[in-house]
């Protein structure tokens, strides 16, 4: 019999008080009483992982091991310790089921009598409903503290404060650290100095070799001004200042747009003050802040002095960061990639500076071609209508989605049997069959949604005609266009310019709605979340 054992707790602290050696020992305990035998590596641990989320080391190897078809059983100490949710619970079960691996709880034994799964299925709800009132008492609770003043806003404090490490969160227990303070208020007064920048200040820093607040031995600008725009620093810290949203942009032009989350500043009313001890001035706090605004205001990506027909559109095909337009002081222009920057933490890229009086004429030419012979978009459409455009994230969006509701509805049927056999008391059944009613009334909003994006995305064939049009009127006055007029044509109909060594690959868009014609594709970016409302199309070229 090849056995396994797996073991999770939740934070660190049940971690360090032994908790999981606990499970372990129960573990072997029913191991040894059942005959069997554990090698040391089929135990599986997750120490300070959320059973919320099935991103877990300990329980991918085991998942990893079981697919290879080496386990007979695994044992668990409870279905909570396995997942809080009744849906991971059961996609884990089906999966190692698959496998040929069954799953043995200590303290709840299950057999494949029917009562026995509909327990547990009853008990997976119940852990979940459990974890969501948890969840939702821990926030409420912290509020409460906040706006007491005994809570402080942050785990891990900012650089020049120390906390009390048996009262971490207590604000009595936090001190200004001499060092780090000292270095703190010199980077405010040093950056108030004519002449200073950001640049210039991490130079200092690295020259005196003083470590960044994560413990690198570089800074970075947006680190440090991070620490210039914290208002920490003048005696009051902020809790509840910002929420979680799904993200509506992307990190890197390369990147797919949407995906993840991101955390956006709540309204200003809704923050908590808590007070600290104070580094940092007010008045010269204020001056700094007017400072960086003021250089971001007259930053060089700002400067329109030289014409730069593809700038903020040039990508490195090497290290996928953007390329910024500048002019050599013989009046050259070049678009040099991000990755040229010494820093000490960072490769530098090894490409070459790109001449602009090459790279724009070519992507010139190759978009008059687009423009003068639409036979690519007409091609491109006639993709989309067969189905091809549809992303394979939107198709598996779809079938999440759905999974999801019938989930829900099999567990509102558990539910009423559940209610009818007596097993849950009217309030509990009232309370969960609201939670489920809600959940999948959000389930169908996504769904039709998603639906709304896929057809529109399939429904391309009726723009062919406008296509056409439109390329007939800009392709009209292309070789008398003023610079404006074709930065503008490139904005419109450009997503990206990528260049790797010497080819260049071009991502098109062309407007496919009577709206879209006048806004530059960069503005209407952030609204195509899963699927872009255009027709794109990629062409290659050497020079």
């Amino acid at each position: 019999m090849r056995v396994a054992l797996y073991a999770r707790v939740s934070t660190q602290r049940q971690a360090q008080s032994q908790t999981i050696d606990q499970q372990l020992r129960r573990l072997e305990a029913h191991v040894r009483a059942q005959g069997w035998e554990v090698a040391p590596e089929h135990v599986y641990r997750d120490e300070g992982a959320s059973g919320a989320d099935l991103n877990r080391p300990g329980l991918d190897a085991l998942r990893d091991r079981a697919a290879l078809a080496d386990l007979d059983v695994v044992v668990i100490t409870a279905p909570d310790r396995l997942a809080r949710r009744y849906l991971h619970q059961a996609l884990v079960l089906e999966e190692l089921a698959e496998h040929g691996c069954r799953v043995e709880f200590v303290e709840r034994p299950m057999s494949e009598d029917p009562n026995d799964q509909l327990l547990l299925q009853i008990r997976g709800a119940v852990a979940e409903y459990e974890r969501t009132l948890i969840t939702e008492r821990l926030r409420r609770g912290r509020l409460a503290r906040l706006r007491a003043g005994t809570l402080l806003p942050w785990i891990r404090p900012p650089f020049g404060y120390r906390v009390d490490p048996d009262r971490p969160r207590d604000p009595a227990g936090l001190q200004c650290d001499p060092y780090a303070a000292a270095v703190v208020a010199q980077l405010f007064e040093g950056y108030l100095q004519e002449r200073t920048t950001l640049t210039g200040l991490v130079a200092r820093l690295w020259a005196s070799r003083v470590p960044s607040p994560t413990g690198n031995a570089a800074w970075t600008t947006s680190s440090l001004r991070h620490l210039l725009r914290n208002p920490t620093y003048t005696g009051t810290a902020y809790g509840n200042w910002r929420r979680e949203v799904p993200s509506r942009g992307r990190r890197s032009p390369l990147q797919a747009v949407g995906g993840g989350l991101t955390n956006v500043p709540r309204p200003r009313d809704e923050w908590i003050p808590v007070t600290v001890p104070a580094i940092v001035a007010q008045e010269v706090f204020d001056l700094v802040q007017e400072k960086l605004d003021r250089n971001r205001a007259w930053a060089s990506r700002h400067n329109t002095r030289h014409h730069y027909l593809l700038r903020a559109l040039v990508s490195c095909g090497l290290c996928r960061l953007a390329a910024t337009a500048r002019t050599s002081w013989d009046g050259r222009a070049y678009y040099v990639c991000a990755g040229h920057a010494s820093t000490p933490t960072s490769p530098h890229c090894p490409s070459r500076f790109l001449p602009a009086a090459q790279l724009e004429p070519l992507v010139w030419a190759d978009l008059c071609a687009l423009l003068t012979h639409p036979a690519q978009l007409t091609a491109a459409l006639q993709r989309a209508q067969g189905g091809q455009w549809v992303p394979d994230e939107l198709a598996a969006r779809r079938a999440a989605l759905r999974e999801a509701l019938r989930q829900t509805e099999r567990q509102q049927d558990r539910l009423l049997d559940a209610y009818l056999a007596g097993a849950v008391e009217l309030a509990a059944f009232e309370r969960k069959r609201a939670e489920l009613a809600h959940r999948q009334q959000a389930l169908r909003s996504q769904q039709r949604q998603l639906d709304a994006s896929m057809q529109q995305s399939l429904d391309l064939a009726a723009v062919a005609a406008s296509l056409q049009t439109f390329c007939a009127q800009v392709s009209t006055g292309l070789a008398s266009a003023t610079f404006e007029q074709r930065r503008t044509l490139v904005e419109l109909l450009i997503d990206r310019v990528i260049v790797t060594h010497d080819e260049v690959e071009i991502r098109y868009v062309v407007p496919t709605g009577s709206g879209h014609a006048h806004l530059p594709f960069c503005q209407l970016r952030t609204d195509y979340l899963m699927l872009l409302m255009a027709v794109m199309g990629a062409a290659s070229a050497s020079w």
